[in-house]
């Protein structure tokens, strides 16, 4: 069984996985149990109610937990997979407390052949926050991991600085990270 395999097997079990991406390393849970994503909040010692976000690997999977509009597809297309993760409205298909009440969730499709390789193999989307505790800095490195974990997929040192985090829904940058300017230069003809 490879590391993926193992993985996935965790993540069926309502396990968590940290796993490397193109920014820094991620704690992957099913993003469709309840029970697994309770646990991502008790291992970063999250307060329920912030809005955790998830990682597909494809546009199809998508568009299958989030309401794209026709207006946003450029925008998607052009920064995903990337460093980028794109806020849009949540379908029913996802637990509520995924959104923290807010009726929005964060997407994104890592640019990283493992996280996407782990995402397909599971065939479902999983939870994308930081593998860190809450407020603490962004890993970059498996020993910055410092939440507790069902398995790890060691991906060495990684970029270090998080994704951007973009509202589609109301045109505004949430985080600055990667490719901010190309970003904010993107946003500013949707206003136009």
């Amino acid at each position: 069984m490879d590391i993926i395999e193992r993985a996935v097997s965790v993540l069926m079990h309502d396990g968590t996985v940290v796993y490397p991406t193109e920014t820094v390393y991620g704690l992957g849970a099913d993003a469709f149990s309840n029970e697994a994503i309770l646990k991502v909040f008790e291992a970063k010692k999250r307060p329920l109610g912030q809005p955790i976000s998830i990682a597909v690997s494809d546009f199809d999977m998508l568009g299958a937990v989030a309401c794209v509009e026709s207006h946003m597809h450029g925008f998607i297309q052009e920064f995903l997979p990337g460093p980028v993760t794109v806020v849009l409205r949540a379908k029913h298909s996802l637990p509520d407390i995924l959104t923290g009440g807010t009726g929005l969730i964060g997407v994104r499709i890592p640019a990283h052949e493992t996280a996407l390789h782990l995402i397909e193999r599971f065939d479902a989307p999983i939870t994308a926050t930081s593998a860190n505790l809450h407020g603490a800095k962004d890993p970059a490195t498996p020993d910055e991991c410092t939440v507790p974990r069902d398995f790890f997929i060691d991906g060495g040192r990684l970029a270090g600085m998080p994704s951007t985090v973009v509202d589609l829904v109301n045109l505004r940058i949430l985080r600055r990270g990667l490719r901010v300017e190309q970003i904010e230069h993107m946003l500013g003809s949707f206003v136009r």
